[in-house]
């Protein structure tokens, strides 16, 4: 009877175990496996929920405490290799962050380097200096007649004011040491007759205040002009003469000054375009070489005949006159008589200051452009 009884409980142990892991099996199929198609996923939700031991620990109440003593232990170690993985992670992405910041850098400096080589290059080909041995010719339309009453070789002058102009005054026996140039405007919206290649609408009797059309336009050529021979150009483009007229020539003083305070010039050109206003139709120019029309360019030198301090004229005025020298030698006709004034105009800020007219209402843009080329060419060879 005894062995047939531990052969029943045998077999009993057997159906119990059995059904058991039946039951296991069945639980954990029925909730422990999610409804995904990813079998990495469904072994992280069932080992990261502790599914299995779960079942196990309610199956086997013996197993529960030592389960609850690993859990606490696999939780630490959890927390602490999660802290250690989100640091490392950390470490990774600030450093690839870091990296992509380097790079964007090293690309943003390598695209400045490209775009700058890229303007060089294009300002290279766009700007064409002059040549010199052409022939020059005055051809103006409804020509204003010359008025000038002294001379200085072939340089012509219309003196207004009440100085005796004797040779030694106008005898430009000058160096020019500071080979820095200061390009400004005093009347920057004075602008000149629409063309198909610079149409524009004015805002006022030849005037815009678009400086695309101006004499800050005719400015900026001579600054690229003059670059081409590695001079030192401070080119100022502020408005003086708007919103109000008046007073231009206060404001520019200001900014001169301003200028002068950062880069030290000698040369100082306020350029402007000639106040002839009411003559549309006056528009002085010279043919230059086979195909060049280029506006007619007059210097205007102030004095202190009028009262003002303004101890240096009379080298801004040697200044005009060896240039003008060099001019007439060059491209004879491409200037007009020196105007002499009594007023001072800011020249007293500077060495050799002067205002130089480019063109008049009647002349085109591209004329005037024209002149620039010319007149670099001419002050590289006194600049020397």
């Amino acid at each position: 009877m005894f062995n047939v009884t531990v052969l029943k409980m045998k077999d009993i142990k057997k159906y119990i175990l059995g059904m058991l892991i039946t039951v296991i099996v069945v639980i954990i199929a029925s909730k422990c496996i999610p409804k995904i198609t990813s079998k990495k996923k469904i072994v992280q939700e069932v080992f990261s929920n502790n599914n299995m031991i779960e079942c196990l620990d309610y199956s086997i109440p013996i197993m529960s405490n030592i389960n609850e003593e690993n859990n606490k232990s696999s939780k630490e170690e959890i927390n602490i290799h999660e802290e250690n993985l989100l640091q490392g992670v950390l470490k990774n992405q600030i450093s690839a962050i870091q990296g992509i910041e380097n790079m964007e850098k090293i690309a943003m400096q390598t695209d400045n380097a490209n775009k700058t080589n890229e303007q060089k290059e294009e300002t290279d080909q766009e700007v064409q200096t002059a040549q010199t041995g052409l022939s020059t010719e005055v051809i103006t339309n409804n020509p204003i007649k010359e008025n000038y009453n002294t001379e200085y070789g072939k340089v012509k002058i219309k003196n207004e004011t009440e100085y005796e102009l004797t040779q030694d005054i106008l005898n430009p026996d000058i160096s020019i040491e500071n080979k820095n140039i200061l390009l400004f405007h005093t009347h920057s919206c004075e602008s000149y007759t629409s063309s198909d290649a610079y149409p524009y609408t004015p805002t006022g009797n030849f005037r815009t205040t678009d400086l695309n059309y101006t004499v800050t336009r005719v400015g900026t050529e001579l600054e690229n002009q003059l670059k081409q021979y590695n001079y030192n150009v401070v080119h100022n483009t502020s408005y003086h003469d708007y919103p109000a007229y008046n007073g231009s020539y206060t404001r520019s003083l200001e900014t001169v000054e301003n200028c002068l305070k950062e880069t030290p010039c000698d040369i100082i050109m306020d350029v402007h375009r000639d106040a002839i206003g009411s003559r549309s139709d006056y528009a002085p120019i010279v043919k230059i070489g086979e195909n060049d029309i280029a506006a007619q360019i007059m210097f205007v030198i102030g004095t202190n005949n009028g009262g003002l301090w303004h101890p240096n004229w009379n080298q801004n005025l040697k200044f005009a006159i060896k240039v003008q020298e060099k001019a007439e030698e060059l491209y004879p006709g491409l200037f007009k008589p020196i105007m002499l004034t009594k007023s001072r105009y800011n020249q007293h800020t500077g060495k050799y200051a002067s205002i130089i007219e480019v063109g008049a209402t009647g002349n085109t843009l591209e004329q005037c452009l024209t002149s620039m080329k010319y007149l670099a060419k001419i002050m590289s060879e006194v600049i020397n």
